[in-house]
């Protein structure tokens, strides 16, 4: 699995007691019921990236097919676009200036919003020279597999914030269970100034302080 320019960035950033432990690695072996959330800060800004299987999101790992399965995938597109409705970050005041939600199911698809004013040449190793969202040609994260027959179909959503007063950020939670009744586990690997640590949350635990 190709690894998102977000993970990459954490990969490169954490320490190495924190990668000498196992269990913190960017997108592991593609597990239904298992989401991974990848959450970084730089400066006064919050990135956020979910990788989920379709399975945890919609129920199925292939391009849509029935009537059902259309509208359950829509519904889906439509719901990780409100990441107001997913995420909250305690004692700060953070504004979403960029979104993008892409799957593998149907092939490329991209729907982000909020460009404006968001000058991505800022973000050291953000290079979007390699990872464009609006030009996806061979841009295959699952490489050789079809989708439409039994592939690792998954979503992915990225959430970029502005944050005034970061420095106060000490909880994440989350509604995301409420909204994919089909995920078991949440893996939230964190990286600010001042922490670097792995949670797992699930459908009993859906917030953490550091």
């Amino acid at each position: 699995m190709k690894p998102t320019i977000l993970a990459v960035v954490i990969g490169m950033a954490v320490s190495t007691n924190v990668l000498a432990n196992e269990e913190f690695r960017s997108h592991e072996a593609h597990v239904h019921g298992k989401v991974e959330v990848n959450i970084a800060q730089d400066g006064q800004e919050l990135l956020v990236e979910v990788t989920a299987p379709g399975a945890d999101v919609v129920g199925f790992e292939h391009a849509p097919k029935t009537a059902e399965q259309k509208a359950l995938f829509e519904q889906a597109i439509a719901q990780l676009n409100k990441p107001e409705e997913l995420f909250g970050f305690n004692n700060t005041s953070c504004t979403l200036k960029f979104k993008s939600v892409t799957n593998t199911l149907e092939g490329d698809h991209d729907d982000h919003e909020g460009h404006e004013g968001h000058d991505h040449a800022d973000h050291e190793g953000h290079d979007h020279a390699e990872h464009d969202h609006d030009d996806h040609e061979g841009h295959d994260h699952h490489e050789g597999h079809d989708h439409s027959e039994g592939g690792h179909g998954e979503f992915t959503a990225e959430y970029h914030y502005q944050c005034s007063d970061i420095a106060n950020l000490n909880t994440v939670n989350t509604q995301w269970f409420s909204k994919f009744s089909n995920t078991k586990s949440m893996t939230v690997n964190l990286l600010t100034d001042s922490v670097q640590t792995q949670e797992v949350l699930n459908a009993e635990r859906v917030s953490f302080r550091f």
